[in-house]
């Protein structure tokens, strides 16, 4: 481990600790005395582990989320998939390196792949535009999600981006068209297509991707339409009440998972996903290949289906219901009876207040 949250200084200085019990013997070996001593922290490394992780509030796991080390999408589709193939280029302008793209095998089953990357190091994070799609990337996934439909091959996407790159060049390209086409292609589909929140889900540039049959987080990914940062400087002007802001705005998986917007949590290993990558890409590849098989014997049509009906069944259980004309398949708000009443009383409070102050009057009249 060599990057560490501001909530792991024990940790650090404990395996630092570890470190230090182990460089000084080399290859000659480590005395029994030590090796009981190295295997005692070690356990006490995994108790805070245990400690911290089991109570993170939701703008640690913003950070969990966006940590340096945390396996990207290059790294999963390399473990999950064989026989990828990469296809570049949106037929307009040019290619993205900010999302990969190609043809894969899963369990020898072919599928599309799509992943946002934001790469590994300096360098990579520059050229893979820290994960910050650009029209031509969107138009890119659209153009293969096409060719997949086409040939009934399932669609897998990574999801891992703070948002669409807002610059001047990219508006200038239609960046919210790209956006809105893409989602619209998402939702179009008749083959599944199954997204993974491995990191951040930042706003348009992630649902872009995410709007599909199922939606499926990491334990310590976020999926939110703006940064805890960015939403603290719009409602507070002051981004250090980022914890506020995270707390708010439900962004965590568990939090997503009870209001529904998401289908499924995977759990990853003590201390996030970047202390056991391997155990958590078998993890995501076990929920890939369990949900594809769920669709199996689904049609086309009820593959659409069921994804739209998804979507639309989203924010019922807060309020929203489907309008009672069978025709119409816009979103109407439901008020509860408490809420009526209360309401009405409100807009009538100058009435009841006069007849309360009546009935009041009057009792007190009667007792003399």
């Amino acid at each position: 481990m060599k990057n560490y949250l501001d909530f792991e200084k024990e940790i650090k200085a404990l395996e630092q600790e570890v470190d230090g019990l182990k460089s000084p013997f080399g290859s000659e070996g480590i005395s029994e005395v030590d090796t009981n001593k190295i295997k005692n922290t070690q356990q006490e490394i995994n108790q805070k582990l245990q400690e911290i992780y089991s109570n993170l509030n939701s703008w640690q796991r913003t950070q969990v989320a966006r940590h340096e080390d945390r396996p990207k999408a290059n790294y999963y589709i390399k473990k999950i998939f064989s026989q990828f193939t990469l296809l570049s280029g949106d037929r307009y302008f040019g290619d993205d390196k900010s999302v990969i793209a190609g043809f894969g095998l899963i369990d020898n089953k072919s599928v599309l792949i799509i992943g946002q990357e934001k790469g590994e190091d300096l360098n990579s994070r520059i050229e893979r535009n820290f994960g910050m799609m650009r029209p031509e990337g969107y138009r890119k996934c659209i153009r293969l999600m096409k060719l997949a439909d086409r040939f009934q091959i399932p669609v897998i996407s990574f999801i891992d981006t703070p948002g669409a790159y807002p610059g001047l060049g990219a508006e200038q390209r239609g960046q919210a068209s790209a956006i809105a086409n893409s989602i619209e292609c998402c939702m179009s589909l008749t083959v599944p297509n199954i997204s993974i929140i491995i990191g951040e889900g930042g706003s348009g540039g992630a649902i872009a991707l995410a709007s599909s049959n199922k939606v499926i987080m990491l334990e310590n990914s976020i999926y939110s339409v703006i940064s805890p940062e960015g939403c603290a400087s719009i409602l507070w002007r002051d981004p250090s009440k980022s914890l506020q802001a995270a707390e708010a705005m439900k962004l965590t998986a568990k939090d997503l998972l009870k209001l529904k917007i998401i289908d499924e949590v995977i759990p990853e290993p003590l201390g996030g996903a970047h202390r056991d990558p391997e155990v958590i890409a078998a993890d995501i590849k076990h929920s890939i290949v369990k949900n594809l098989k769920n669709f199996e014997n689904f049609s086309k049509d009820e593959i659409y289906d069921h994804r739209k009906s998804k979507f639309l069944q989203i924010g019922r259980d807060q309020g929203f219901s489907k309008s009672t004309n069978i025709g119409d398949s816009g979103l109407s708000y439901k008020e509860s009876g408490v809420k009526k009443l209360k309401f009405h009383i409100l807009q009538n409070k100058y009435i009841y207040g006069g007849i309360g102050l009546v009935v009041i009057v009057g009792l007190i009249a009667s007792l003399f």
